[in-house]
């Protein structure tokens, strides 16, 4: 049959006796045993199913605008939700929050709630994993916020041994809500520090820790090769911009493309809950600090 006969690729599926791949998933071979006998694949992740604006940094640390610019830059966009999470005390080189101003922080977005409602803003933190895999605060402060992102931003040159030892015992520490960028990783210019995915997978599955998936286009970090064991764990993924700027939150779009390779739905992203589910899943994780 030549290549005139088929009028769509639909056609050319239809031959097969398999389901129809979009382009995006047609890299990995395995995509095969998905569709064989006429399977249709779950619709992937959409641009238009991210509902909140997850990891984004303010003038509170190295960020360019304020928390209300951020917000009502969210809320012309059709947003529902804002995770402010500026750089803790560690990143010193980035402005990090010291415990004073962490507490005058938390007034403003109080106030902001109070003048922007029914938009949420919600109290986060990008805590450093330390060098011994502890978080940069004590546990009285990591309380204060209402979820916690995890990331490695020092030290960056490890043998896997070491950065498979910080990763886990932060991912187990009880406040770790979300793992960011995985392996710490620059596209063409820092390859990221090696880990051995599937223990992290299994760690985060163990401990409820949702993996990011950083949006910014340096990063797509965790690498979309691996995001198929996370969702196979029962794992979230959420797509995160880790905006430093309002512009950053058209990040979103190259995360969702680099989910949509991997399959991710809009069930399977954090970042895709509305405001109730996503409340709803605060709770939750705040219940295992307890």
């Amino acid at each position: 049959m030549g290549s005139s006969s088929f009028k769509e690729e639909q056609d050319i599926f239809d031959l097969l006796e398999i389901g129809f791949i979009p382009a995006a998933q047609r890299e990995l071979p395995t995509i095969l045993d998905k569709v064989a006998n006429r399977k249709k694949l779950a619709t992937a992740i959409q641009s238009t199913d991210i509902k909140g604006i997850i990891h984004s940094h303010s003038t509170w640390s190295d960020g360019i605008h304020t928390i209300e610019e951020m917000a009502k830059a969210a809320i012309e966009r059709g947003y529902e939700y804002l995770v402010i999470s500026d750089h803790s005390k560690s990143a010193f080189y980035a402005n990090g929050l010291s415990i004073e101003r962490i507490l005058a922080q938390h007034k403003e977005i109080d106030a902001l709630n109070k003048k922007l409602a029914p938009f949420v803003i919600f109290k986060s933190i990008e805590s450093d994993i330390l060098n011994d895999g502890s978080l940069d605060y004590a546990p009285a402060i990591l309380q204060s916020f209402d979820l916690i992102i995890a990331s490695v931003h020092s030290n960056l040159k490890m043998q896997e041994e070491k950065a498979m030892q910080r990763l886990i015992t932060a991912i187990e520490n009880p406040y770790t809500n979300i793992l960011g960028h995985l392996t710490g990783r620059l596209l063409l210019s820092r390859k990221g520090y090696p880990v051995d995915h599937q223990k992290i997978i299994d760690a985060c599955a163990a401990n409820n820790v949702v993996i990011e998936l950083n949006a910014h286009p340096r990063r797509l970090d965790i690498d979309w090769r691996m995001i198929g064991k996370a969702l196979d764990k029962g794992l979230l993924i959420s797509i995160n911009p880790d905006a430093h700027a309002i512009e950053g939150f058209e990040d979103c779009k190259y995360g969702v493309l680099v989910a949509q390779k991997a399959g991710v739905t809009k069930e399977n992203n954090l970042s895709s809950y509305t405001l109730d589910a996503f409340e709803k899943w605060v709770a939750t994780q705040q219940a295992k600090r307890k």
